[in-house]
């Protein structure tokens, strides 16, 4: 079991910056995928970037490469999501989640891929 726990999520303007954190508070994900999805009001969640095991393979939505990085310290347990120039449709909660399968080359981008959970952390981005 691996519990999950998000930061890093405020109100910010358009053009801002802000970077995510995932760690966890049971368990360990230094040895599991982690991906970031998100879910506006009114809308169903969707992918936004993964990161496998050693951080060597990493997946973004299309929409948002060149904005988004995701990174991650396995010494310290924790993923990060760097966000750059957010607007104002970035505004959504954001869940980390974990994957079931321990493995290097595991990088899911569906959500059927995730077993393991954050509460989220919301982002508000306004114009």
């Amino acid at each position: 079991q691996v519990l999950l726990g998000e930061s890093g999520g405020g109100l910010v303007q358009t053009g801002d910056s802000l970077r995510l954190s995932c760690a966890p508070s049971g368990g360990a994900i230094s040895r599991r995928a982690v991906g970031w999805f998100r879910q506006a009001a009114g809308k169903e969640r969707e992918f936004v970037a993964a990161i496998s095991w050693w951080g060597t393979i990493t997946k973004y939505a299309d929409s948002l490469k060149g904005r988004f990085t995701i990174s991650r310290d396995n010494a310290k347990n924790s993923v990060f999501l760097q966000m750059n120039s957010l607007k104002p449709e970035d505004t959504a909660v954001y869940y980390c989640a974990a994957s079931p399968i321990i493995g290097p080359a595991v990088v899911p981008a569906t959500e059927e891929g995730y077993d393991f959970w954050g509460q989220g952390t919301q982002v508000t981005v306004s114009s």
